[in-house]
C-alpha cells in the first residue's frame, strides 16, 4: 500500500551544526512522522531568495511520540548555506515522505555508509532494534562524529578512517571482506559515495549476500514527474530515483553493460 504523499508546512525545533559544514534539521513533523520508513527522504522548500527548486534530504530519525523528524545535511551550495540562518521557531515546507526505503526482512543486517550516506542508515538502524552492525568510513575521525549517534542502537560499530586516526586505516571496503569472514550476515545495506557502494555491492555478490544501495542524483519535483534523476538498470529500464528509489537491489543499478556483472 501507497502512503499519501504531505506537504506540511512545520516548525524548525533544531539547527545545530555537529561537524564541518554539517548541520541536524528538526522539524515538528506532524503526520509526516508517522509514515516515514528508512530510505526515504523529504522534499523541503527552503524560504530564501533565489532558491526556487525544494532540496531533498534524507530522513535520518523520527520521534513519533514527539512529532519530531531529524534529516541530516552538508553545505554544498546557495540553499543549503541559506538553511543554516534558520533557527528555532522558523517555518519549511516539507514534501513526503517521498520514495521507495528499504527492505526490513533480514534478521542479522550489516549497515555501511560513508559519509553523508550515513544519515538514512540511522534510522534502519534503529528500526533493526538492536540486531545490525554498522561500518561507517569517513576521511578522518572528526568526520565520523556519527559513531556517538550510532552507538545507542547498533549491535557492533566498525570503524575505518582515511588517515588511521579513529578506527582502521583504509577503506570500508578493504575491511568488508574480513567481516564476511568472522560473521553471518544474510543482507548489507549501504549509502554513500557511488564508488563505495559499488566496491560493497562488488563484494556481497562474490559471497552471495544480497545487498540493498541508496542512490542519490540532483533531482527537480521529486515526484517522477521531470525526469532528472532517471538511472540505468540491468534489463534495459530507466529507473526514476526519487520514485522507484533511492533503494534499489545493486545487482538491478549496478552492472557492466557488456558482461553483465558488478
Amino acid at each position: 500500500m501507497t502512503l499519501p504523499k504531505l506537504a506540511l508546512d512545520t516548525e524548525i525545533l533544531q539547527n545545530t551544526k555537529v561537524g564541518d559544514e554539517v548541520y541536524a534539521l528538526t522539524v515538528h513533523g506532524g503526520a509526516l512522522v508517522n509514515q516515514a520508513q528508512p530510505g526515504q527522504f523529504i522534499h523541503l522548500q527552503i524560504p530564501a531568495e533565489n532558491v526556487f527548486l525544494r532540496r531533498p534530504f534524507g530522513i535520518a530519525d523520527t520521534d513519533e511520540g514527539n512529532g519530531r523528524l531529524t534529516m541530516y545535511y552538508r553545505v554544498a551550495g546557495k540553499g543549503t548555506r541559506a538553511l543554516t540562518s534558520l533557527q528555532h521557531g522558523a517555518t519549511v515546507n516539507c514534501l513526503g515522505p517521498l520514495g521507495n526505503g528499504f527492505s526490513l526482512s533480514s534478521k542479522r543486517p550489516l549497515l555501511v555508509g560513508g559519509g553523508m550516506g550515513l544519515a538514512p542508515l540511522l534510522l534502519l538502524t534503529k528500526r533493526f532494534q538492536g540486531e545490525a552492525d554498522v561500518l561507517m568510513g569517513g576521511r578522518n575521525q572528526a568526520e565520523l562524529f556519527w559513531k556517538d549517534i550510532f552507538q545507542p542502537y547498533a549491535h557492533e560499530i566498525f570503524i575505518t578512517t582515511d588517515d588511521g586516526s579513529l578506527g582502521v586505516r583504509g577503506f570500508t571496503t578493504e575491511l568488508l571482506p574480513e567481516l564476511l569472514g568472522q560473521r553471518k550476515y544474510d543482507c548489507i545495506y549501504t549509502c554513500g559515495p557511488e564508488i563505495m557502494m559499488r566496491g560493497i555491492a562488488k563484494i556481497a555478490a562474490q559471497h552471495d549476500i544480497p545487498c540493498q544501495v541508496s542512490l542519490e542524483k540532483r533531482m527537480a519535483c521529486g515526484l517522477g514527474a521531470c525526469l532528472s534523476c532517471v538511472c540505468d538498470t540491468a534489463n534495459g529500464e530507466r529507473k526514476k530515483i526519487c520514485k522507484d528509489g533511492p533503494v534499489f537491489r545493486a545487482q538491478d543499478v549496478f552492472f557492466a553493460k557488456k558482461k553483465g556483472i558488478l
